[in-house]
């Protein structure tokens, strides 16, 4: 069967089925990965986009099991590719991407040239898209929707049996953060949100506030708990869209960028030297004004965009990439390390 990805623009282009065929609308985004599917599929900063992948072969290797997934779902509204590869060979693979995304309920198209469709979105900006296959529907912003709140895990976890306890606020968290964390032998609560850190019966550490999907502003809560720790001077991690928290909780700012950062091959420099770190990406908003007290820490050095913020004289600090990767390189895995060391 085939179906249509409509673009907010007009632009339209049919494509191959092989998802699950229903039709759905969001944020039309790319990524130019060559490798990690199954992760970014799974990955909650991703809710409420229709993904684009720029690498021509994907579903190559199949999808593992759900050990290996960045959450216990695929969070992206749709899949666009240039060649869907249905015979999978890997020993680690158990089904078919094809399969994985019908069993899911996630749509998926087969278009030739996806590389097109990221120059548009790159020349022009991002925008709304739908795919369509005999019933139409309307196009959906997801950046007018609180995305984090639909991502967060309403449950307390407590895992680890370190001396050091740290709280993980869950705006949408990635699980190898998680697993980065708990491998330097600490004590891990995650929580959701919204929640009050501070009603623990708990001796806090250090916080660690985790990525996730749409426009910081609308993580309004989250936002107000990290003032708290701010004034409480409790030591802090912010990871991308927690990067855009810690700033705007400081009083700095936050804007949505043209067509975002998605990949694992976006180059970051560390301010005040010329050590380059090849790191993974996927935001479409980033920190413009850098509040009174802290200092850039990382600069984008293809677009010169922040990619993390430092204070001065306390130990709060965030990136805009993803030191846990999964998929990608690890080159900035010290930043956890970097973090510890304050508690």
């Amino acid at each position: 069967m085939f179906g249509k990805l409509i673009l907010k623009d007009g632009t339209t282009l049919t494509g191959n089925s092989f998802g699950y065929e229903k039709a759905c609308s969001g944020e039309l985004v790319f990524s130019t990965g060559m490798v990690g599917y199954p992760e970014s599929l799974t990955d909650p900063s991703y809710e409420g986009q229709i993904l684009v992948l720029t690498y021509p072969i994907v579903g190559n290797y199949g999808v593992p099991e759900k050990k290996f997934w960045e959450s216990t779902k695929i969070h992206v509204s749709a899949l666009i590719v240039s060649q869907y590869i249905n015979t999978p060979s890997h020993f680690q693979s158990q089904m078919s991407l094809a399969q994985w995304l019908k069993k899911e309920k996630v749509p998926g198209l087969e278009i030739a040239d996806t590389r097109m469709l990221a120059e548009k979105l790159r020349d022009e900006g991002a925008q709304l898209a739908k795919v369509v296959f005999n019933k139409d529907i309307e196009f959906y912003d997801p950046n007018k929707d609180n995305l984090v709140d639909q991502v967060s895990d309403r449950r307390v976890k407590i895992q680890g049996t370190g001396s050091k306890t740290i709280v993980l606020i869950d705006c949408g968290v990635k699980k190898n953060i998680k697993r980065s964390l708990l491998h330097r032998n600490i004590r891990l609560i995650t929580v959701p949100w919204d929640y009050d850190i501070f009603s623990l019966k708990e001796k806090i550490n250090g916080v660690v506030v985790s990525n996730g999907p749409g426009d910081p502003k609308m993580a309004d809560k989250t936002i107000e708990t990290v003032k708290k720790i701010l004034t409480k001077k409790i030591p802090i991690l912010g990871i991308c869209l927690g990067n855009q928290i810690l700033a705007l909780a400081a009083g700095g700012d936050t804007y949505k960028l043209k067509f975002g950062h998605r990949s694992q091959n976006q180059p970051c420099l560390l301010v005040g030297s010329s050590r380059c770190y090849i790191t993974t990406q996927n935001h479409g908003f980033a920190v413009g004004k850098i509040p009174k007290g802290f200092k850039a820490w990382f600069v984008n050095a293809n677009d010169n965009t922040n990619e993390g913020i430092i204070h001065e004289k306390y130990p709060f600090m965030s990136i805009q990439f993803h030191p846990e990767a999964c998929p990608g390189p690890v080159d900035t895995e010290w930043i956890f390390d970097k973090f510890l060391t304050n508690i």
